[in-house]
């Protein structure tokens, strides 16, 4: 077996000469690097959705689904029917943490002052909570008050049927703020004005859900 041998005069040329780059030119095809407007992408999606009248579709359904929970918001969760009377009282007062000023920079309430808010708005009306969807509750609410000494708030159900049902307005606790401001875990509960403190109630009714009897 043979091997070529390289002259010496040439492979000492070779380790001696500084290696350099070389362009060997363009090797196969070449593409330019593109990205897509993405606002020419959405444009184009919009368009072909207008078209098909997918848009107009998801409107619709947007606005029904809107309407639904408008007519029957999400029941306030952790509130179950009152299997037990429970009373407690409750202090609106507040400290005032930072200076409150008019419109002249005046100080007004000082910060680190305790206002009580029924010194200057007394709560005239009792709040009366209750499951709108336990009928029981609702004709409990309907004969032991009247559209002038209480407010009816409801924790479920659908507030416009039964104002239709009842001819008389009833509230919803969006997101159970109020019940959750109270300390209210059952219904129906009773919040009114007892002195400089609020007295309230979770009451057992009978026929109710949580009415064992």
């Amino acid at each position: 077996m043979s091997t070529r041998l390289v002259p010496l005069g040439l492979a000492a040329l070779l380790l001696a000469a500084p290696a350099a780059a070389h362009d060997y030119g363009q090797q196969g095809a070449v593409f330019p690097v593109i990205e897509a407007d993405l606002l020419s992408v959405i444009q184009q999606r919009l368009t072909t959705m207008q078209a098909s009248g997918a848009i107009d579709r998801a409107n619709r359904q947007l606005a029904e689904r809107t309407a639904a929970r408008v007519r029957r918001p999400a029941p306030v969760p952790g509130i179950a029917p009152a299997t037990e009377e429970r009373r407690w009282t409750f202090d609106p007062t507040i400290t005032v943490r930072e200076d409150l000023r008019d419109g002249r920079g005046r100080i007004v309430v000082a910060a680190g002052t305790r206002v009580n808010p029924l010194d200057t708005v007394p709560l005239r009306q009792r709040l009366v909570f209750l499951d709108g969807d336990d009928p029981a509750q609702v004709a409990w609410a309907r004969s032991t008050t009247t559209a002038l000494n209480a407010k009816l708030i409801l924790v479920g159900g659908s507030p416009f049927a039964l104002m239709k049902a009842e001819q008389r307005r009833f509230y919803f606790d969006q997101q159970g703020t109020l019940t959750r401001h109270f300390g209210i875990h059952a219904v129906p509960a009773l919040v009114e004005q007892q002195g400089r403190t609020l007295a309230i109630r979770e009451l057992v009714i009978r026929g109710t859900k949580g009415d064992r009897k």
